[in-house]
């Protein structure tokens, strides 16, 4: 609504000012004809004039028709300053149809608009600018897609290759040990789990770029829903040696959508056991405010530069860019969990310091 407002006193602003530019020509000019006539008058009636003077014939023929020799430029003069205001608006529109087209294709140059539009301009350049830098986010959005895919592709042929080696050898060597082929099936189970994770992250790729997000809601105990994902999560927890505290009051309602919701706490929660030392502890802790209530993820690990902290939600950007990691994922988690809180009317914040990690998600009570 204020922006809409906004735009009509920009275009008020400009009426208003050819409105008082036009009528303050119209009356400059009458005052200076009138001026000039009476200056004129003055003069020749203090002048000696003989009837076979020229100049005084030629006035006297003045005189005689005046209203033509005064109306003529008088109505002239009208129209050619009403023509120029006329005409200015669709001067302006020329400019404004000109800074379109660079909207069109936004670059570096600025645009300069005529000085009675600069409120214009102004809007215009920030809408540029803001194009530029979308552009640019989509751009950099797009790379890194694109590297995370060949990588992707690029990863499953190891793992591949081992599964298919090491089933050849199974069925070609007939005498092999029962030690040995428990030891060729345990690595192929392995490296078939390993492209199951990578099957799962071109999917999980697919389905952020083609879905649409929508909300279903129901009344949610959330202190319930926070306990069945830390307890499906135990296996992760057992083999890093973690802890996981959940300080939560029994009985929390929340009304969301609790699907969409319970994987925003998976995300956060597989987040942060990757990136948690190891036999370190995990917290959630759960406080309720009057509005709202805020879920905080705390774990140990390294320190998040301030710089990453800050695209830390960005789509497929990752802490560990090492394509080798087993751990990096297609940096969809923490994106896809802002997008779910901020559909939920919430916000989610990173912070960083002191190898503590902190991640909050606020969302209002309904």
């Amino acid at each position: 609504m204020n922006k809409v407002r906004s735009k009509g006193n920009y275009n008020s602003r400009i009426i208003r000012n050819i409105v008082f530019k036009y009528f303050l020509s119209l009356i400059g000019f009458f005052c200076g004809f009138i001026l000039f006539v009476i200056m004129g008058w003055s003069y020749c009636s203090r002048l000696s004039w003989h009837s076979d003077n020229p100049v005084y014939i030629f006035l006297d023929y003045v005189r005689e028709y005046i209203l033509l020799f005064a109306g003529v430029p008088l109505i002239a003069g009208g129209i050619l300053i009403t023509y120029h205001f006329m005409a200015r608006p669709l001067w302006y529109l020329d400019e404004v149809i000109s800074a379109s087209e660079k909207l069109a294709n936004p670059s570096e140059e600025q645009i300069i608009l005529p000085d009675d539009m600069k409120n214009v301009q102004d809007r215009m350049n920030l809408v540029r600018e803001t194009a530029l830098k979308n552009a640019n986010i989509a751009k950099e959005a797009e790379q890194r897609k694109n590297d995370l895919v060949i990588y992707l592709a690029h990863d499953l042929k190891t793992p591949l290759t081992s599964v298919i080696g090491y089933l050849t050898l199974l069925r070609d060597e007939r005498q092999i040990s029962e030690e040995l082929q428990e030891k060729y099936l345990s690595i192929s189970l392995d490296k078939a789990e390993r492209l199951e994770e990578l099957v799962n992250e071109f999917f999980e790729i697919t389905r952020f770029n083609l879905s649409n997000i929508t909300l279903q809601y129901s009344r949610v105990n959330l202190t319930r829903l926070l306990e069945q994902t830390v307890f499906e999560f135990k296996p992760m927890f057992m083999d890093k040696g973690i802890e996981c505290q959940l300080e939560a009051a029994p009985g929390i309602m929340l009304k969301c959508d609790a699907d969409k919701i319970q994987r925003v706490f998976d995300n956060l929660l597989r987040n942060a056991v990757f990136y948690s030392f190891d036999n370190s502890v995990i917290k959630i802790i759960v406080t309720q405010e009057d509005k709202e209530v805020s879920i905080k993820f705390i774990n140990n690990g390294d320190t998040i530069p301030q710089e990453k902290l800050g695209r830390i939600f960005e789509q497929f950007y990752r802490l560990d860019t090492s394509r080798a990691s087993r751990n990096g994922g297609a940096g969809l988690g923490l994106a896809i969990a802002k997008e779910i809180v901020e559909l939920h009317n919430g916000r989610i914040t990173a912070q960083s310091a002191d190898e503590i990690i902190e991640f909050n998600v606020i969302v209002p009570f309904l």
